[in-house]
């Protein structure tokens, strides 16, 4: 019987997925822990560190009850029956499998603690992504200890849209538990189903062994977005010839074998997952000499650096080829909307194109503080930071952000920018005044009867 559960890690899947089992499982005391003190003390605020639909909401009715934040690790250690690991797997930016593997220092860390603290029995379950085999790694390290406690050890990946999370928790289309296929492990793949089954019916829970739930998670994110590189790459071509990306998408969508979800065009896919997957992917297929399907994955990375370089260079040709001198407002910051999440956003990526042709960048988040969007561009270390503050600067006023622009870049969707005064604005910008719709949200003829020149990702002239 689990009445304890500790979770490491208090980031953006960690903390939303124990509220909501906290919620759902009153008779069982969650504690999520994390070394960084800022982050739990936001925890227990009112602003909690990351922004997500709904979640505030649902931390408020377990916290204090049967919800606790702290950095206490070794002690939530010890009384949890069950510890998910759930901290930051980036990509390796060092050494072998460097800018493609995964970096599971964290990971190994949480392992080597579990086994350090632990003085029972335990099941430990992976939550944070990972490659195939990593639960060989973790069980290697805790088998390893020799002084009595038992683990077994399941994978339970999270299938999470940012922006969506709580109800993606709340309304799962399935969860995934893989675990060793013994009795001791069938039994902690039981236990682990138990807690979901709380709210989540009992077909919807899968249940694997261990690799095939973790090269699952991989997979999926995969094919989410070689969906979206699909969709961009086609969105260039319509461009070229004349078609409408949307049309097209709504065509091809209606066909019951392709379906209508992720084929949305925009400048780009980002966020902690997409990205960084397929190159873990890739270097997985490198590593077991499959060359061939490694150069296959690799080009839905391609596609979508691709995508964002000639988002920026059509803003270039269309300034007159040169943007050296002109502010360019950005609306947006963070990689999709309902989200404070910048990791890998085009918006990063697309600004240190301009900077480079030295443009002024005026960018207005409904939710990313302006210290975020300094940190995001310090790790491309393109240019001094004394340079980037200079040249990109945030406001808290989307038509301040707008006001004297020779053009403006919708980055992030969100719902706000489809109801701005857009006759104000543009009656506010240098003229002849440009619009580009990186995100295909706004009403290009209305845009273009108040007199924007406006260019729509996809859509030819």
């Amino acid at each position: 019987m689990i009445k304890n559960i500790t979770c490491i890690g208090a980031g953006y899947v960690g903390g939303p997925t124990m509220a909501v089992m906290a919620l759902k499982n009153p008779h069982i005391k969650f504690h999520v822990v994390d070394i960084n003190q800022s982050r739990i003390d936001a925890w227990m605020s009112d602003e909690l560190p990351i922004y997500e639909p709904g979640l505030f909401e649902v931390v408020q009715q377990a916290r204090g009850k049967n919800l606790f934040f702290s950095t206490d690790v070794e002690g939530a250690i010890k009384e949890g029956d069950m510890i998910f690991i759930s901290v930051n797997t980036p990509t390796k930016k060092y050494g072998i499998g460097k800018g493609r593997a995964a970096d599971l220092k964290y990971v190994e860390l949480c392992a080597r603690q579990i086994a350090e603290y632990a003085d029972d029995d335990k099941i430990v379950v992976e939550k944070s992504t990972l490659p195939v085999r990593t639960a060989q790694s973790i069980k290697k390290i805790l088998s390893a200890t020799g002084h009595g406690p038992k683990f077994q050890v399941l994978s339970n990946p999270e299938f999470l849209a940012e922006g969506t999370a709580v109800e993606d928790l709340m309304q799962a289309d399935r969860v995934l538990i893989g675990g060793d296929q013994d009795e001791a492990g069938l039994a902690a793949i039981e236990e682990l189903v138990k807690v979901y089954n709380a709210w989540i019916p009992r077909e919807r829970i899968i249940t694997t062994n261990i690799w095939s739930s973790e090269l699952s998670k991989l997979t999926a994110n995969a094919f989410l977005a070689q969906r979206i590189s699909s969709i961009n790459a086609i969105s260039a071509l319509c461009e070229a010839t004349g078609a409408d990306v949307e049309e097209v998408a709504h065509a091809i969508g209606t066909d019951s074998r392709i379906g209508p979800k992720f084929l949305k065009s925009s400048v780009g896919f980002g966020g902690s997952c997409f990205q960084k997957d397929i190159l873990n992917l890739v270097y997985l297929c490198e590593f077991f000499g499959l060359h061939e399907v490694a150069r296959y994955w690799e080009q839905v990375v391609t596609m979508n650096d691709y995508q964002k370089s000639r988002f920026g260079s059509k803003i270039i040709s269309t300034l007159f080829n040169t943007v050296s001198g002109k502010k360019i407002a950005f609306l947006g910051w963070a990689f999709k909307k309902d989200t404070n999440d910048t990791r890998e956003s085009a918006s990063i990526y697309v600004a240190d194109q301009l900077l480079n042709d030295e443009a002024s960048i005026s960018v207005y988040d409904p939710q990313v503080p302006e210290q975020q969007m300094y940190l995001d561009m310090e790790e491309l270390e393109t240019r001094p930071m004394e340079v980037n503050k200079q040249r990109l600067t945030m406001t808290d006023d989307a038509y301040e952000a707008c006001k004297d622009a020779h053009a403006i870049a919708v980055m992030t969707e969100w719902d706000e920018f489809k109801t701005l005064d857009w006759q104000r604005i543009y009656d506010n910008m240098k003229k002849p005044a440009f619009l580009f719709d990186g995100r295909l949200i706004l009403d290009r003829k209305k845009l273009s009867d108040i007199g924007f020149e406006v260019y729509t990702i996809g859509k030819g002239k």
